[in-house]
């Protein structure tokens, strides 16, 4: 546990203010949510007055105390694991997840995540909730990350994320020759009978994913992906849906059904042996919480996507010329 005090007052401005909004005004480096669980814990005074109703309203001028405890996440162990780190300073690092890291410790999954890994880089992360961690990428989908390594970094980057102006580009091979661009706007919810997957379901989340068409081949097609909402498994259930799902995923793919006789021996065997699904998250952009400023990153393709499209690239190559 570490414990923080924080002091102020409440300025005219603010004056007849919910609490828990004032205060999340004056201190701009905590969540809502945070100030609203302190005010309950008994952790907020009022000119020395313990108020523990959220929305208690406020008056010009009071002194306010918030004298509070920030648990330390100590049941994820620190471990020895190699980062990619793209860019980092005393604010943010930004991380080129590989294929096979899961980002999370869970069920199963005790440790040898890049959330261990994060802690032993930088040991502070532990005060910082999911250890600085904003958003996800599957185990099995490789590229960047961002994470907050300071409480007012994490507070702002949530706040970028849930108003989607944190953009995110991938490139993704599908199968299946996909004509041109466009929009897919279709809720997402839980299997109904396979709970580890995901589905297009009416009573699901809003769940909408835009695409662009960046090279075709003979059976396959590249695509620039964006997100503008970040759901679970969102990319690959929903090309999945209109059967043009991604080159070796597990579990929307349909290992087998897919077969090319017409195509090279080395591309065939590309395929075959490709058994992670061929998503790459490529772009990062953001506003830097500090400087407040538009920053942007990009990650090369992963060695085996880069092969697998030279294989495609030849084979469509070979066609022009017959």
């Amino acid at each position: 546990m570490k414990t923080i005090t924080l002091q102020n007052q409440i300025p005219e401005a603010l004056a007849n203010q919910r609490l828990d909004v004032a205060l999340s005004q004056i201190f701009p480096d905590y969540s809502r949510n945070q100030i609203q669980q302190w005010i309950r814990d008994g952790y907020v005074q009022l000119n020395g007055k313990v108020i523990q109703k959220p929305r208690h309203e406020v008056v010009a001028e009071q002194n306010v105390i918030i004298t509070a405890e920030i648990t330390e996440q100590t049941e994820w162990e620190a471990q020895e694991i190699p980062l990619d780190i793209i860019y980092e300073d005393d604010t943010v690092m930004i991380i080129n997840k590989p294929v096979g890291l899961i980002v999370h410790p869970g069920a199963g999954n005790p440790d040898q995540t890049l959330v261990n890994a994060l802690l032993h880089h930088e040991p502070a992360l532990s005060l910082i909730p999911r250890a600085g961690v904003i958003h996800r990428l599957d185990k099995e989908t490789s590229g960047l990350l961002v994470i907050a390594k300071t409480l007012a970094a994490h507070n702002a980057l949530i706040k970028q994320m849930q108003a989607r102006e944190i953009e995110r580009e991938y490139r993704a091979i599908v199968h299946g020759t996909i004509i041109s661009g466009g929009t897919i706007d279709l809720p997402l919810g839980r299997h109904p009978t396979q709970r580890t997957k995901m589905a297009v379901r009416e009573s699901g989340k809003e769940a909408i994913t835009h695409y662009r068409v960046l090279e075709h081949f003979r059976e396959h097609t590249l695509l620039l992906v964006k997100l503008e909402t970040g759901r679970t498994h969102q990319i690959r259930v929903h090309f999945a849906h209109y059967n043009y799902p991604i080159v070796g995923d597990p579990a929307y793919g349909k290992r087998g059904q897919y077969q090319y006789p017409e195509l090279s021996e080395a591309t065939q065997i590309a395929l075959k042996s490709f058994t992670h699904q061929a998503l790459h998250a490529h772009k990062l952009a953001l506003i830097h919480p500090v400087t407040k400023k538009r920053m942007e990153w990009k990650a090369p393709l992963p060695d085996d996507m880069e092969h697998l499209l030279t294989c495609l690239r030849s084979d469509e190559a070979d066609l022009a010329d017959d």
